[in-house]
């Protein structure tokens, strides 16, 4: 019940039955075509791009175009009224009962109402989140991880086939740094004195339960084994309780991944994987023997002034060739990714989408590079990078830091704010802004907190029910009979109201075209705002509230309007991750 593609697909077809041709003889690209909600609502109800993206190639004057294609829109039974404005769009009025229609539609749909088959089933990864196992969440992961999540649900619900995953950074030397911080305080669990830790190590006392737990499984004779034995079980009893933390701390959030992929199993059997993945691209001819120029600036800690195994990642569009086995036979970080990389390729990914920090901004080239190299055309790489959030309790920036073990925790935040609040919030700038987060303004009950003015709407959506049920004697008001009398509407802050509502599939089909979650966001703050505005000219105007006991099939009119805006407040709520409640306390 997309409208703005239902007009879309009328106007492509009148354009067809013009035969218009481009100037070089060729059938003119129809795909720019586009009908959207006029910039002034007093200008008609939808308006078209069509004469104006045509007219150039076909070398047609645009508003001479637009007349014809307006003339043919006349014809159209749903039409009212087709008007040429500006340099050549054409402005529609819809005739008297299109939109009383299209409420009676939207009831039957209910709550898959906007859902759309745009991704025409594609199989896509979003991969975000992904903190390495070292303790528990804290708010700096918290932006991905709702605009990972948020997009993800955007997607399925606009028809792609999309696996939420995680990568768990189990391999490497912060790995190994875990386990040395946990065998100290495994000898703290058993009664030896160890000082102050030492720097470079993990202070934090979200290690003790680990290293007790230890202590009293194994008692001293961790301390008896070879030293690479008894680091091999640290490390793996320490990933498995991190993991477990990292995942209760996700799910307060209302954040539940398909996927946690291991990034040890690409080394594991004499890294087969990343042996296989180098190969691959060897008999593509992107891997040759040769030195790397030093780096401007600082060093990273893989570059050698040998000859290594290089990635020829230039001639597939990144900025500098890329080392992946090092002058001693050992493999880089980036040889990993590469593995990783192709073991979603070929699992039938093709769409990847990497949600990352604004500090992996350096990573963008190079992944985009690798997928061309990996997979040619066949696969979309998308990197979004997520700005910082500045964080502020009573007008002062809250500071974290990981290493010192004074950080604030995902869990702290929730428990003190709520879910929802975070959830919304967090998708309330586009995820490459700067974003404040201030305690005291999400939890604020007014119309300067989007998510309580959103969530407030729901309430009261719900709260006209129970009235109706008191007022009326009915204890349910079933769809059908709310859909039969949409007829009834005629007010043009009722029509208003169904007007925003049926933005909504354009909005899923465009938020998941761009990847822009936000847009959800501002849709939902949006709608919420034509609600209320409406409920207080009842207020104002007693034959303008939702229900009239002395005219029912006009309050059940009314009902299937409130009922159409729980359903897409409900929805829209759910994809980003929060609830709809049905009341406020």
């Amino acid at each position: 019940m997309n409208i703005f593609a239902d007009f879309t697909a009328r106007i492509v077809k009148i354009v067809e039955a013009l035969d218009l041709k481009d100037k070089d003889g060729s059938a003119p690209d129809l795909s720019r075509i586009a009908v959207e909600p006029p910039r002034d609502a007093t200008h008609g109800d939808l308006a078209t791009n069509a004469a104006m993206v045509l007219a150039k190639p076909t070398g047609q004057n645009p508003r001479a175009l637009a007349e014809r294609i307006a003339e043919a829109l006349r014809q159209d039974g749903d039409v009212a009224s087709a008007e040429i404005a500006g340099p050549g769009f054409v402005n529609l009025r819809l005739r008297g009962g299109f939109w009383q229609g299209h409420l009676a539609g939207l009831l039957g749909e209910g709550r898959d109402y906007g859902r759309s088959r745009i991704g025409h089933g594609r199989k896509v990864n979003v991969e975000y989140v992904s903190a390495n196992p070292t303790g528990p969440m804290h708010v700096g992961h918290c932006r991905g991880a709702v605009v990972g999540d948020a997009l993800a649900n955007l997607m399925g619900f606009a028809g792609y086939d999309v696996t939420k995953e995680y990568i768990i950074n189990d391999a490497g030397v912060q790995i190994d740094v875990l386990g040395r911080s946990v065998m100290l305080r495994y000898r703290e669990a058993l009664g030896d004195a160890i000082g102050e830790i030492p720097a470079g190590l993990y202070p934090g006392d979200y290690l003790v339960p680990v290293a007790q737990a230890l202590a009293a499984e194994y008692g001293r004779s961790l301390l008896q084994m070879p030293e690479d034995e008894a680091l091999a079980i640290v490390k793996d009893r320490t990933i498995d309780a991190m993991m477990a933390m990292i995942k209760e701390d996700l799910a307060l959030l209302n954040v539940h991944h398909d996927v946690f992929f291991s990034e040890r199993t690409l080394h594991a059997d004499n890294a087969r994987k990343i042996r296989s993945a180098i190969n691959d691209l060897t008999l593509k001819g992107h891997i040759y023997k040769g030195k790397l120029p030093p780096p401007k600036g600082e060093k990273p800690d893989d570059w050698e002034d040998r000859e290594q195994t290089l990635f020829r990642s230039t001639a597939v569009g990144d900025d500098l060739d890329r080392a992946l086995v090092k002058s001693d036979g050992s493999y880089t970080y980036f040889a990993a990714d590469v593995a990783y990389l192709k073991d979603k390729v070929d699992r039938g990914f093709v769409d990847l989408i990497y949600v990352l920090g604004a500090d992996h901004g350096g990573y963008v080239k190079r992944l985009e590079a690798l997928a061309r190299a990996v997979a040619g055309d066949k696969v979309k790489l998308t990197v979004l990078l997520c700005q910082l959030v500045k964080l502020y309790r009573d007008g002062e920036p809250v500071r974290m830091s990981k290493r010192s073990g004074d950080f604030i925790t995902l869990r702290e935040v929730v428990e003190e704010v709520g879910r929802d609040p975070i959830r919304f919030m967090m998708l309330y700038r586009k995820n490459d802004a700067p974003l404040d987060f201030d305690f005291a303004k999400v939890t604020e009950q007014s119309k300067d907190n989007p998510v309580f003015y959103v969530q407030y709407a729901s309430a009261r959506c719900h709260s006209v029910f129970r009235q109706a049920s008191e007022q009326l004697g009915d204890k349910s008001f079933d769809r059908t009979v709310l859909a039969a009398a949409s007829g009834e509407l005629s007010d043009e802050g009722e029509i208003g109201l169904v007007r925003k509502l049926a933005e909504y599939p354009r909005l899923i089909e465009s938020a998941a075209l761009a990847l822009e979650p936000h847009r959800l966001a501002f849709y939902l703050y949006d709608l919420a705002s034509a609600f209320h505005a409406h409920w207080n000219r009842g207020t104002e105007n007693p034959d303008l509230r939702f229900v009239k006991v002395n005219d029912r099939q006009l309050t059940l009119a009314r009902l299937g309007l409130v009922q159409a805006v729980s359903d897409v407040l409900t929805s829209g709520l759910a994809l980003i991750g929060a609830e709809a409640p049905s009341e406020m306390r």
